[in-house]
């Protein structure tokens, strides 16, 4: 049974084979949805229609003349009618007149004519009948959909489940963005949608940031398309929103192949999905898409104090009492990935004790040092293997969430960084403030207020001017100096300074606006971190 039913599948239903039956215009729109069955016999039936019904009438209120006939079936063609089927067994009409026809076929109306009388009555309960039990099939499989999905919240599985589960679902590719548009996971891969997804950027900022799409499925789920762009996979988008908040984009890639109305609304449960997901997420504190152990886990969510834990850590055979307790939170550079537990390993072999845990794209680990001993050591000791990672300052046992978060906070930054480094919390500087608001919509928002236009410009160039922005504000508006780490001409970069300042409308030579730009290229370097989870 389809999705929805159609003047074309209505009109083959078993009451219209009584009669001999002919489309006389519109033949075009057949397709069109029937919502409800509607009869009448007066001039003015219009006022009673809402959109998408099928008419039945024996043409009593069509009126005599042609100029009354086609202001009828105008009035019916304005008020959304999905076809009009008139009798024409000499009751009103013998032939259908040329004025309806002709008005119909100007207007896209079906019209359908009908030899001999049928039961409008007959006519109405077979369409309704048709139409409830697609209603009532289309409510089971909504319940299922919504049970599926809250199988998986209560499964505490994290947004990279429920994407894959709509790319299941829906028989689509689908991409999570969030609003700075970097995308967070990947399901249903295809290679026709991982050429998209290795411009991801070009598809959503300049295919549906630039180019507003006509919106053809439903009005909440607007579609892009691929017209002005090339060969891009056309995409049907739904926001996810997290307390009244746009948190970013769940695209279905649906290719040349329309998603159907159930996919819509699968797309639409699916983002109210992830924001419970990724609202949990957030108000935890841990990332729900990776292991970590019980202990580290507790304390995270606030479940035990610093002293418990330092007292269940001596149960696991690491004896943190009467150390000074620093919280690192690393991970391994380009070269070996943190894997084996090559953190727990390294500072087993250093002789301090330590609970380490899997927090996600890092590990986290609690580590006691020697009394009066400062955290430069195991600064040194990441440094020295290539990883990178951000370190809390020494604190009591009591103090253990907040040098978690300080922990955090510096690792942040540094997954930021070009190369490998660890961060101390306190030498990260006006870069705190960056990482807290990192965790909601504002750094993002400032981001796109401040760079969107370059990011966009940048997204269709081979060229993109970004990266001398950043050296030159690097450089503290020194063109000389920036020219030369540019390992360019000085005519050359005053040509790209002035065109950045054409795309951002601001002047360069200003420090003011050289500090807020610089605010916002390390912020967009600290949204560019590595989060991309493909499934």
């Amino acid at each position: 049974m389809a999705d929805v039913l159609t003047v074309r599948a209505a009109l083959e239903l078993e009451v219209f084979t009584r009669t001999e039956m002919r489309v006389y215009a519109g033949e075009r729109n057949l397709d069109r949805p029937v919502r409800w069955v509607h009869t009448g016999e007066i001039p003015d039936i219009h006022r009673f229609l809402t959109g998408q019904e099928m008419l039945l009438t024996a043409g009593l209120g069509m009126g005599e003349t042609p100029l009354q006939q086609r202001a009828f079936i105008r009035r019916l063609a304005d008020a959304h009618a999905a076809v009009l089927v008139i009798e024409l067994a000499g009751r009103v009409f013998d032939v259908m007149p040329e004025a309806v026809i002709e008005e119909a076929e100007a207007a896209g109306l079906p019209l359908v004519g009908l030899t001999d009388e049928i039961p409008f009555v007959e006519a109405s309960a077979q369409v309704h009948e048709v139409l409830v039990g697609m209603r009532v099939k289309q409510l089971i499989a909504e319940e299922a959909t919504s049970q599926a999905f809250m199988d998986l919240l209560l499964a505490d599985e994290d947004y990279v489940g429920v994407v894959r589960e709509l790319a299941h679902r829906t028989g689509h590719a689908v991409v999570l963005e969030d609003v700075s548009h970097q995308m967070l996971a990947y399901g249903g891969a295809t290679p026709e949608a991982d050429e998209v997804v290795n411009g991801w950027s070009t598809h959503s900022r300049a295919i549906h940031e630039r180019h507003h799409p006509l919106v053809t499925h439903n009005p909440r789920v607007p579609t892009a398309s691929a017209a002005s762009f090339g060969e891009v996979v056309p995409c049907a988008r739904q926001p996810v929103v997290l307390r009244g908040e746009s948190w970013g984009w769940l695209h279905l890639l649906h290719g040349g192949r329309r998603p159907s109305p159930a996919d819509l609304r699968t797309l639409e449960r699916a983002a109210a999905a992830l924001a419970i997901t990724l609202l949990s997420e957030r108000e935890s504190g841990a990332r729900a898409s990776q292991r970590q152990t019980a202990l580290l886990n507790r304390l995270l969510l606030g479940d035990i104090t610093g002293e418990r834990f330092v007292s269940l850590a001596l149960t696991l055979g690491q004896d943190l009492r009467g150390r000074e307790l620093i919280v690192v939170t690393a991970c391994a550079g380009d070269g070996e990935l943190c894997r084996d537990h090559s953190l727990a390993r390294l500072l087993q072999e250093e002789g301090w004790p330590a609970v380490v845990g899997d927090t996600g794209d890092f590990d986290t680990a609690v580590v006691g040092l020697p009394p009066g001993a400062e955290a430069t050591p195991v600064q040194s000791l990441l440094s020295d293997h290539g990883m990178r990672g951000g370190i809390s300052r020494t604190v009591e046992p009591a103090a253990l969430p907040l040098a978690l978060r300080q922990s955090r906070s510096a690792a942040s930054v540094a997954a930021a960084a070009a190369t490998e480094e660890v961060r101390h919390f306190d030498d990260l500087g006006a870069l705190r403030l960056l990482v807290a608001l990192s965790e909601g919509p504002e750094l993002r928002r400032y981001v796109e207020d401040e760079l969107g236009p370059l990011l966009e410009h940048d997204a269709l160039v081979k060229n993109p001017l970004l990266p001398t922005l950043r050296t030159f504000l690097d450089c503290g508006g020194n063109k000389a100096r920036a020219a030369e780490a540019l390992f360019v001409q000085r005519r050359t970069l005053y040509h790209r300074l002035d065109k950045l300042s054409d795309i951002l409308g601001l002047d360069l030579t200003r420090v003011d606006n050289q500090q807020r730009l610089q605010l916002a290229v390390r912020g967009h370097d600290l949204l560019r971190k590595p989060t991309l989870r493909r499934t």
